[in-house]
């Protein structure tokens, strides 16, 4: 099976941006979704630990990491969500360019592909690089935060695809 990919001819198109940022939030609220219905059926987490853990970026780890993961706490949950929609709709934009630019949208698994792509690489700067400055997240790596992360990835993917295609008028799918 061949791919080709072709990433190496950058044609400089611009992303539908409004695509880019809804295929972010809305791929940033799967992994939320995943997330939490791993800790309420897989068992060993507290629903409200990645929680505590993404709202520590905004509030700082003495006002969030040290309450019990397992009451909800409104304004903790507030703030997490919207630092992860924050950085799924950036993350989505980011993906958005580029799918214009390689012109990537036209080929579905290519799409899938650098979607999956994406996912692998935030795992990595999220849960390896960035621990340096935020050591607490060291606690969500794992098999099941990269596989979050791929299917983050490939959600967006997919949903910019097919937004794009909405707002240029095409049916999805074309």
């Amino acid at each position: 099976m061949d791919l080709h990919l072709r990433l190496h001819h950058w044609e400089g198109r611009q992303p539908n941006v409004g695509a880019a940022a809804v295929a972010g939030f809305a791929a940033g609220a799967v992994l939320m979704v995943i997330e939490l219905a791993w800790a309420a059926f897989a068992g060993g987490d507290a629903p409200w630990r990645t929680a505590q853990l993404v709202a520590a970026l905004m509030l700082g780890p003495a006002d969030t990491l040290y309450g019990s993961p397992d009451v909800f706490d409104p304004g903790i949950v507030g703030v997490a969500l919207l630092t992860h929609y924050l950085l799924g709709t950036g993350f989505g934009l980011l993906l958005g360019a580029v799918v214009a630019g390689y012109r990537i949208d036209e080929r579905p698994v290519a799409v899938l592909v650098v979607g999956a792509l994406l996912g692998l690489l935030l795992y990595g700067i999220n849960f390896y690089a960035f621990t340096n400055a935020f050591p607490w997240f060291v606690e969500l790596r794992g098999w099941r935060t990269l596989g979050a992360h791929l299917v983050f990835g490939t959600s967006a993917g997919l949903l910019y695809v097919k937004l794009a295609a909405l707002r240029r008028g095409e049916a999805p799918g074309t």
